[in-house]
């Protein structure tokens, strides 16, 4: 794809994955020039430790050099004047999952995540056992892994670790990403109805999940998640081998004498003990697959245990952001009922008897709907206090599709919970700092910024200590 390529832009560059890709083909001596548009760290400051200049906005005379390869994010589509001026000079350009698989990934032994959830935890995990492996592998992950302070790098490895994401490709290529990353070993955690945006159905989802797994070679290898009734029926593959793993007696690799310590899960796998200091039942099934997986690739158990037992978590996944006046902040990126639900169920089983607060902004393109209307409220209602903000972008959608907070909050009381309903985060900030109390935790929900809320929550209680002493 790059073969009498010397110059590149990005439109978009500053996705963790677009600029990790600018900075690699700038480092093979390409030159490299990007654009986008509202820029701010850690991307920012990243693609300027490479000297890659940022242009803003987007702007037809950004192409003005003529570049010999255009590589188009995926959230550009008609009328971006890149775009209408790509298409106008019938320019070379590609998607970003495209340009991976040509570029970084092909010849190279690709391990790929998928499912609804646990995508990150799961790539991060893995590619920090191969790490702890000596392996050095390359990986690309929608998350930052504490161990590695960056959530994308290229090496010269034969191993590069994925995380499969099932969000359409570009707009001028509605395939799954994963469709584009040439999986020998693919991972299915679970499958559950989400982007609502882009999939009409529960079986447009399938579908798509079904032509990830055509994809594996025969000399690879599929791990489901056995647990999962959802994948069954694709499972019954003849064109790669099939492993499953669960908690389930049907499984292949069954977990066994599963214990909780202190933020953390040992448990028996495969006539072998395991630790890693990951909390709840969700997280104990990515562990699992990042075992099978690790073993199927020549890892044996003791450096296995050395790499679970040295993982540090990612941002944004059940991270404790704050500690103040005994009360924690978290920071989590769950947005799906299922994500929220199985995250609070691993905080009472790490925190026992704390009261928990979850607070949620209805942000993403599904949850901004009444898709997910009664889900959520279950989800939510497992929490002992709930707060949420009000709907992200709500005018872009019809009355008829938006989710409902004054059904939301009754039937979240109903549940016999406080549930509150406040339109903004310095809103919710007042009331969590009048009535939060010691041994309290707070869970912040939202897979944006949340209009810094946790860091308001941790200044404002931080204040109200003081005035106290």
């Amino acid at each position: 794809m790059i073969e009498n390529v010397r110059s590149v832009h990005f439109s978009g560059i500053c996705g963790t994955a677009m600029a990790s890709c600018a900075a690699a083909l700038k480092a093979r001596g390409l030159q490299v020039t990007g654009s986008d548009q509202g820029v701010y760290p850690p991307m920012s400051t990243f693609l300027e430790a490479q000297n890659i200049a940022i242009q803003s906005p987007y702007a037809e005379s950004n192409l003005a050099h003529g570049p010999d390869l255009t590589v188009i994010g995926n959230a550009l589509s008609r009328g971006n004047p890149e775009v209408e001026s790509v298409l106008e000079r019938k320019m070379r350009y590609t998607s970003l999952p495209e340009l991976l698989k040509e570029v970084f990934i092909r010849g190279k032994r690709c391990i790929v995540v998928s499912g609804t959830h646990g995508k990150t935890t799961t790539a991060s995990l893995m590619a920090w056992i191969f790490e702890a492996a000596g392996r050095n592998p390359s990986f690309l992950i929608g998350g930052v892994p504490h161990n590695f302070g960056l959530g994308a790098r290229f090496t010269d490895s034969d191993w590069i670790i994925m995380e499969g994401d099932e969000y359409d490709t570009a707009f001028f290529d509605k395939r799954s990403k994963f469709l584009h990353y040439l999986p020998e070993v693919g991972i299915v955690n679970n499958l559950e109805f989400d982007h609502a945006d882009i999939f009409d159905s529960m079986d447009a989802i399938k579908l798509s999940f079904q032509r990830f797994i055509n994809l594996i070679p025969r000399n690879g290898l599929l791990l489901a998640n056995g647990d999962e009734t959802e994948l069954q029926e694709m499972l019954e593959t003849p064109h790669c081998p099939v492993k499953t793993f669960g908690l389930g007696k049907v499984n292949q690799l069954r977990a066994t004498e599963i214990t909780p310590y202190d933020r953390g899960t040992s448990f028996r796998l495969d006539g072998f003990d395991y630790r890693v200091p990951l909390i709840g039942t969700f997280n104990l099934r990515n562990t699992m697959a990042v075992v099978a997986c690790a073993r199927h690739c020549g890892i044996d158990p003791e450096t296995l245990n050395q790499g679970l037992s040295s993982f540090q978590g990612i941002r944004r996944r059940m991270e404790i952001r704050a500690e103040v006046d005994d009360i924690m902040i978290l920071d989590d990126f769950g947005h799906h009922p299922t994500a929220i639900r199985e995250t609070i169920d691993g905080l009472r089983s790490a925190w026992a008897g704390r009261r928990l607060w979850a607070v949620f902004e209805p942000r993403s393109n599904t949850t901004r709907r009444n898709i997910f209307q009664d889900e959520l409220a279950q989800a939510l209602g497992a929490a002992d206090c709930v707060l949420f903000s009000r709907i992200d972008r709500v005018d872009q959608l019809p009355v008829s599709e938006q989710l409902n907070p004054e059904k939301l909050v009754q039937d979240i009381c109903s549940q016999g919970k406080h549930c509150e309903y406040m339109k903004t985060a310095d809103a919710i900030r007042d009331h969590l700092a009048a009535r939060t109390e010691p041994q309290d935790i707070v869970c912040i929900f939202s897979n944006g910024s949340f209009d810094g809320l946790h860091g308001k929550l941790e200044q404002a209680l931080q204040e109200r200590e003081r005035s106290r002493n």
